[in-house]
């Protein structure tokens, strides 16, 4: 794997022609950012997804633009059930993902036996470029990775494609 250097997300983004999905596989992230979201959650005080002023950030902008420009962005979550107190925020939170353009699926631990995934969260940016994603145990960020190489783009994409025919569109998704 080639020493690449790491753009910021929305900078990848903004450079994809056709796709960028994104598999996630954990059942907690302890993200900074969503800190102060996941105490209004627990509060009963999430912002309403219709009022997008009240929630719309950086990340929004860049997948609005993106598929705005004709990219399609997919995310696919691979959850244990009964869901974790962060799967369930994760979940409360999703209309965002799909108010800006994102198509989010679900897919229940037990429907992914015998599907060959990857060790690491990752983008996949126009089935060419990967950005793994690397957390400790706990789910607390490490650092984030660029990989270019072609093999490892295909088995990529290949393990999201499995996923994302298994899964179920937010929409028709209920947690548990």
């Amino acid at each position: 794997m080639s020493q690449l250097v790491l753009p910021p997300f929305a900078d990848l983004l903004a450079q994809c022609t056709t796709s960028a999905v994104h598999l996630e596989t954990r059942d907690v992230y302890a993200v900074d950012e969503e800190d102060q979201g996941l105490k209004d959650w627990r509060a009963g005080e999430l912002a309403d997804v219709d009022d997008p002023t009240s929630w719309w950030g950086h990340f929004h902008d860049a997948v609005g633009a993106a598929v705005d420009r004709g990219v399609s962005v997919q995310r696919a979550r691979v959850i244990s059930t009964p869901a974790t107190e962060y799967i369930r925020f994760e979940h409360a939170c999703t209309g965002r993902n799909v108010a800006a353009g994102e198509d989010v699926r679900w897919l229940p631990r037990e429907h992914a036996v015998g599907l060959l995934l990857p060790a690491h969260d990752f983008w996949l940016f126009d089935g060419r470029l990967i950005r793994w994603h690397h957390f400790a145990g706990d789910g607390t960020h490490l650092r984030d990775v660029l990989d270019d190489r072609a093999e490892v783009a295909e088995q990529t994409a290949a393990a999201f494609r499995t996923v994302w025919e298994r899964a179920v569109p937010h929409q028709e998704f209920t947690i548990t």
